[in-house]
């Protein structure tokens, strides 16, 4: 008799891989990369800890069959869980080589150790990729919201926003001009808003707002996308222009400005999708 598990195990191996190659990654690094405490370090190993562990929880739960004692939306927690792990080692992969590796005279098992928490941090990346292509929802099928093209938008913004975070506050640098707090303003408003829906799909409390939930998603799109507009043209203007007296050649004021226009097109392309969603329900 044949086996009919393969299309199922091809998600089971591709969540194994992701626990290993994390796990394997935050031990070599914790092990002998000599890498200290605090600042990008500890961002490293808590991306690919924190990877591991959810990771390992869903893999544990899925194989126990322990889904209906889970009180969280299964159809939504497991890509939610891979897309923030496929983000967060991203950017260890491109954080820990450029911050140690680049210019380091570490030399023998100590640079060797360094070497192989990058790679393997790349290769968790690529399996949480194969992971989050396998759960997303295919055309005409029913899936979570977080499943969805407009879900998985909602964990890129989060995370372009806490990366934002990250680059103002180290040093500070929205402080000097009315404008620029106003950003600062729509980076933390948005995030909070994503953030909600998230949450609220994952825990399945969508049905406690008081408006449709397909609506309520359209309006905080639109008034997104019109902040962040604003937030777009103010950040660059106020920083890079030499008559409000910033300097403007600080590569963190640099990639704010980027990753702003990144996170304005990520909401300009959610609304079109949640608009579109209004309409079809309609």
């Amino acid at each position: 008799m044949p086996l009919t598990w393969f299309p199922s195990s091809q998600l089971l191996w591709a969540r194994v891989a992701a626990v290993l190659f994390t796990c394997t990654a935050f031990s070599v690094a914790a092990h002998g990369a000599a890498l200290g405490s605090g600042g990008m370090a500890d961002w490293c190993i808590f991306c690919w800890a924190f990877s591991f562990a959810c990771s390992l929880l869903v893999l544990l739960v899925e194989q126990c069959s322990l889904q209906p004692r889970i009180p969280v939306s299964w159809s939504n927690f497991p890509v939610t869980v891979a897309c923030y792990a496929c983000l967060l080692c991203l950017s260890a992969s491109i954080i820990f080589p450029v911050f140690f590796l680049r210019n380091q005279n570490y030399y023998g098992e100590t640079r060797d150790h360094r070497i192989a928490s990058t790679v393997f941090s790349c290769l968790a990346t690529i399996a949480y990729i194969v992971e989050v292509s396998l759960s997303k929802a295919r055309p005409g099928e029913v899936a979570g919201y977080m499943a969805t093209a407009p879900g998985l938008m909602k964990v890129c913004q989060t995370s372009v926003a806490c990366i934002i975070f990250i680059l103002v506050s180290s040093p500070v640098s929205y402080d000097d001009h009315a404008a620029l707090k106003w950003c600062m303003a729509v980076y933390c408003i948005c995030f909070i808003l994503s953030m909600a829906v998230v949450v609220l799909c994952v825990g399945e409390c969508t049905s406690c707002l008081p408006i449709p939930f397909s609506k309520f998603l359209s309006a905080y799109g639109l008034l997104a996308v019109i902040m962040y507009l604003t937030a777009t043209i103010l950040w660059p203007v106020f920083q890079f222009d030499k008559k409000y007296g910033r300097r403007g050649n600080d590569t963190n004021l640099i990639a704010v400005a980027v990753l702003t226009a990144l996170n304005f097109l990520l909401y300009l392309a959610d609304l079109a999708y949640s608009a579109r969603l209004v309409f079809i329900s309609a």
